[in-house]
């Protein structure tokens, strides 16, 4: 038995990897302390640095990526994510167990926020602990810097004039000029 026909009183379901009430969804890797979240809830950078803290770690590394107040000089009002989750958790997955074995790290966490967020919220925590500081700052900035190029997430940046614009998170550089 087939679901009726979406209409304007009955709209179809959403698919589950677009449900919120199906969030967050997690991948811990406990042989590589690593803990990936996806959310449409405000991220809690304390709880992505109390996942990696360890007695070893000379250095905990937090990254926090906020939405700012405008995009090539136009007044954006929020941004708005979305991902296949299935395969993004993969990929973050995959991304940070590739740093633990680079940079002999003791854990990474990755924390990505989906739906709407906000002028000043946070979209994206990432956390890393490494022996020494050098590792961890080199291995936080790669992860994102891969978690941008590779993770099945994408973004509308939504204008205050009321126009929007979709991009793929690889669009950008790192010092935020558009990529070719």
């Amino acid at each position: 038995m087939s679901n009726p026909p979406a209409t304007a009183t009955n709209p179809a379901p959403l698919p589950s990897h677009l449900d919120p009430s199906n969030y967050p969804q997690t991948t811990y890797l406990p042989s590589s302390n690593i803990h990936i979240e996806l959310t449409y809830s405000p991220l809690t950078p304390q709880t992505n640095l109390s996942q990696i803290r360890s007695p070893h770690a000379g250095a905990n590394v937090l990254f926090l990526g906020t939405t700012r107040d405008t995009f090539e000089n136009k007044p954006v009002a929020r941004l708005s994510y979305s991902s296949y989750a299935p395969l993004a958790l993969r990929t973050l997955a995959s991304i940070a167990q590739d740093a633990v074995g680079k940079y002999n790290l003791l854990g990474v966490s990755i924390s990505h926020r989906l739906g709407e967020v906000g002028v000043g919220e946070e979209s994206i925590a990432i956390a890393v602990s490494a022996g020494h500081r050098g590792a961890a700052w080199r291995a936080g900035e790669e992860v994102l810097e891969l978690c941008k190029a590779k993770a099945e997430i994408w973004k509308m940046e939504e204008f205050v004039d009321g126009g929007a614009e979709w991009r793929a998170n690889r669009d950008v550089n790192p010092q935020g000029n558009k990529v070719a």
